[in-house]
């Protein structure tokens, strides 16, 4: 199995990340060989400040290391890996036209000024295709908000195999961890949590002191209702699940083995109990991550010396599509 994904560059990673999706990263490292790259490349597709794009993809790839990915993966930085847009561009021979104008992101984030929206917005996807089946890779961890990015990449894949009668690229599969919980927002248990958000009350911040993760908890969102003996009986207390979901993935528990415990009992037993859970899990992470984070030529080092591992196993992939394609001669 060999697993490909990417994570974008932008702002701090919150516990919703950790827990939908690096921590099952950090998992991935023993089932096969894993690639993770920061989409420093997809950044350019809006608005950037190149010292900040720049700081903030030493800083998450800081945050990923700090939560637990090591050598076991080759973690780089995409722009490192020149094959990337080199296959983007041949691919875009291949991708159609109408295919990149049913995606669902590209109508939700071009909205009505598709006129004035980049190019790069647009062709985005084929760049995700490009990211995974350069590496040929069989499987990409996918949350429902990407799926049809990697269908698209099927169809891609595909097609260049019928169109130049190769079998270059394998259809990579969707990794769904029936473990991954949804975290929601400490304000709205409706809410996704989301860096986004402007109350930064809404989330649990990877950088976050204790005391801080502390407040946020005991503050956060709930209900006047006891607990029941059933997590089901949470269908109907967004804040309640959400809290009880939480405490759970933290602990590596199931939810109803969390409501069982504190049956009968209210938030305010649930909610400290949350806190020390998470200060325990969080810190030793904030922690690694502040020593990381000063010595950022470090992180830097080690992004390169990922980037050459990575480039080793694209570059068979490109030349041999440059190949079908007539570019080598």
């Amino acid at each position: 199995m060999r697993v490909v994904s990417g994570i974008q560059t932008t702002g701090n990673l919150h516990l919703g990340n950790y827990l939908g999706a690096i921590k099952q990263w950090v998992a991935m490292q023993e089932q096969g060989e894993c690639l993770f790259f920061l989409a420093d490349l997809h950044a350019l597709t809006g608005n950037v400040s190149p010292r900040e794009l720049a700081n903030s993809t030493i800083e998450m790839a800081a945050m990923l290391m700090a939560a637990g990915i090591d050598d076991r993966a080759i973690l780089f930085n995409q722009a490192r890996v020149p094959a990337h847009a080199e296959l983007c561009w041949i691919l875009q021979g291949t991708a159609r036209m109408g295919w990149l104008n049913r995606m669902t992101q590209w109508k939700d984030k071009a909205g009505k000024n598709r006129e004035g929206a980049s190019v790069g917005l647009f062709t985005y996807p084929v760049l995700q295709a490009a990211d995974v089946l350069v590496y040929q890779a069989t499987h990409v961890p996918v949350g429902e908000d990407q799926k049809q990015h990697l269908e698209l990449a099927r169809d891609i894949a595909t097609k260049f195999n019928t169109d130049f009668e190769v079998d270059l690229f394998p259809l990579p599969e969707p990794l769904i961890s029936q473990a991954a919980p949804r975290i929601m927002s400490l304000r709205d248990g409706t809410a996704k949590m989301s860096k986004s958000d402007p109350s930064d009350m809404s989330r649990i911040n990877l950088i976050d002191d204790d005391d801080t993760i502390a407040a946020k908890f005991k503050k956060s969102k709930s209900d006047a209702d006891l607990l029941p003996d059933s997590f089901d009986a949470l269908a109907e207390r967004p804040e309640a699940r959400n809290l009880v979901t939480i405490f759970a993935a933290l602990s590596e528990r199931t939810p109803q083995s969390v409501v069982e415990e504190f049956a009968g009992k209210g938030f305010g037993a649930l909610k400290p109990a949350l806190a020390d859970l998470a200060v325990s899990v969080l810190a030793p992470v904030r922690d690694r991550l502040t020593r990381l984070l000063d010595d950022r030529a470090e992180v830097g080092a080690q992004l390169a010396r990922g980037a050459a591992r990575a480039n080793a196993l694209a570059a068979p992939t490109l030349l041999a599509a440059q190949k079908a394609v007539g570019l080598q001669v």
